[in-house]
């Protein structure tokens, strides 16, 4: 869900009154968006509201995997989709990756991964986490300025 408080009103009101007010919302601030430089108003000011299911408890008050484990479930469900509408799977790019998964979670993500049509890069500082992933990967080093096919 996207949370933005200056939208709580907007919200409330039937859908084609939402649409409305929205595009009247952005034609009030057009002027001070173009004197201050920014867009002080749309949808890229929204918080996502993320909550973990099986605990019903907000995103914010889970522990770090848990919350690293929900991201990674919303990036792996986008590509899913649109590796179903373009028919085939998006390149990954992740970033520390396997850091604060914990084994299962960790076993999980390489499996869906493995399973995606696609490539997929991802990086850590620690490659005892990856092992699970040597019949499957190719593994690279980054050291002193240079990159080695391990």
């Amino acid at each position: 869900k996207l949370v933005d408080k200056q939208e709580e009103a907007i919200d409330s009101q039937p859908l084609y009154q939402e649409v409305n007010l929205y595009r009247q919302k952005l034609a009030e601030n057009r002027a001070l968006d173009g004197q201050s430089g920014i867009t002080t108003f749309g949808i890229h000011r929204h918080d996502l509201a993320v909550e973990h299911r099986a605990k019903k408890m907000p995103a914010n008050l889970c522990s770090t995997g848990e919350q690293k484990a929900l991201l990674v479930a919303i990036i792996l469900a986008n590509a899913r989709v649109l590796a179903k509408m373009n028919e085939v799977g998006p390149i990954l790019l992740l970033d520390e990756i396997a850091a604060h998964l914990d084994e299962e979670r960790r076993a999980s993500l390489f499996t869906e991964i493995c399973t995606f049509n696609s490539q997929t890069w991802m990086t850590g500082t620690d490659k005892d986490l990856f092992l699970p992933l040597l019949d499957h990967a190719t593994f690279f080093e980054v050291k002193s300025g240079s990159i080695q096919e391990l």
